[in-house]
């Protein structure tokens, strides 16, 4: 079943319809160890607290506060109390214990001097400063206390989030799945070998380029392969990649004259909806599901399919993985030189390069706004959003999405 729509339609009305059937995928538990970038699907709550003892924020000595409210003033040392190892004695009157960061605080003692303010003489330390309980002491559950949520749903995991889990003794934590995202080529112009071209062939880039920017997103990317212009073979791949992934991303033959044995078999065996959207470049796009599976078909031009993949199939993989906020937030910049265009009736994504000086984002452009020039998409870390007209002038406050 399959509709056409030659006419543009607005980015917002194609991105809603595609963001409507990439469904949010059910959670399971993950490992701690590759739960990176993941959205939690539950709160977590501390079961431990930490730090799970009262420990020194310092190297020193414990001591009762109350014995040095006059200084200077000598106290014996009766044991030294290193990092991992838990206290023998209790500090009693006139007594000090040696304490190094990290380490538990002994009982009798409530407050800690740190060694710079102290000096030692055999088995006595004189203690030159007054200090008031609980000086230089980490209570426990100082940062997190047993029950308390720590983490709600929804919250994207950072190295931070996983150092408090592994802190908090978790193994692993309700998760939304990471997706497997199938990658194919068609076509019998592109070669992918490295070897010599023939008349009208072209190399297959568009296939390394979108594993890569998966992979940089946080999906696992499986690479269908380069698959030649025949239907049967076309077919077999799609529907291996439907049962073995979670989503698809095919590049070429979505423009509406193409003739392109993709688009029948898409035809043929999905739900597929071909779009023509008021975007340059990545006008064609075409978006549908095999099953359950959802299939995204990006342009063939490099920089389209690029572009393709960043307003569409990336929002619409991270929503399937739970992110609270699919779409890249969209930041603004200044024009440090004219950006120009024509007026066409579409919103121009161009190419731009973004820099930070004195407290201001500078655009400017790149070389080279053709969607087939792939080098100027390497060169550039934004696209700057240039709505229908004659672009903006230098100091101009312009939209722009920061890509890296």
């Amino acid at each position: 079943m399959t509709a056409r729509f030659p006419l543009m339609i607005p980015l917002e009305e194609a991105r809603t319809y595609v963001l409507d059937r990439c469904t949010r995928r059910a959670a399971t538990f993950t490992p701690v160890s590759d739960a990176l970038g993941l959205v939690t699907a539950a709160e977590v709550i501390a079961e431990e607290a930490i730090p799970p003892f009262a420990n020194t924020a310092m190297d020193g000595f414990a001591v009762r506060s109350f014995d040095v409210t006059t200084v200077p003033v000598q106290l014996r040392i009766i044991e030294t109390i290193a990092a991992g190892y838990g206290p023998k004695l209790v500090v009693g009157a006139g007594e000090a214990s040696r304490i190094m960061t990290g380490a538990p605080i002994p009982e009798g003692a409530d407050a800690v001097v740190m060694v710079e303010k102290t000096s030692v003489t055999g088995d006595v330390v004189t203690i030159e400063v007054a200090v008031e309980e609980g000086n230089h002491i980490r209570p426990a559950g100082d940062d997190v206390a047993i029950g308390q949520m720590v983490f709600a749903a929804s919250t994207v995991l950072t190295a931070g989030h996983l150092g408090v889990l592994c802190s908090l003794g978790m193994n692993e934590i309700e998760t939304y799945p990471r997706l497997r995202v199938g990658v194919m080529s068609t076509g019998d112009e592109l070669v992918d070998d490295g070897g010599h071209l023939g008349p009208g062939q072209i190399r297959d880039s568009n296939r390394r380029t979108l594993i890569s920017l998966l992979t940089a997103d946080g999906f696992v990317a499986i690479d269908l392969g380069l698959v030649p212009d025949e239907e049967e073979a076309i077919e077999s791949a799609l529907l291996q990649g439907a049962d073995h992934c979670d989503a698809i991303v095919t590049s070429g033959g979505v423009s509406m004259g193409d003739f392109d044995y993709v688009k029948a078999v898409l035809d043929s065996v999905g739900d597929m909806r071909w779009m023509q959207i008021a975007i340059k470049p990545a006008k064609p796009l075409a978006f549908g599901t095999i099953g359950h599976t959802p299939v995204f078909g990006l342009p063939g031009n490099p920089v389209s399919s690029m572009v393709s993949y960043e307003l569409f199939a990336r929002p619409g993989l991270r929503a399937m993985m739970g992110f609270p906020e699919p779409i890249r937030t969209t930041i603004q910049g200044v024009a440090a030189e004219p950006l120009v265009r024509h007026r066409d009736g579409k919103t121009h994504y161009s190419r731009v390069s973004a820099s930070y000086k004195d407290g201001r984002i500078l655009v400017r452009s790149v070389t080279g706004q053709g969607s087939h020039m792939l080098t100027s998409m390497a060169r550039s870390n934004a696209l700057a959003v240039l709505p229908n007209g004659d672009g903006c002038d230098e100091g101009d406050v312009v939209d722009i999405l920061l890509l890296n």
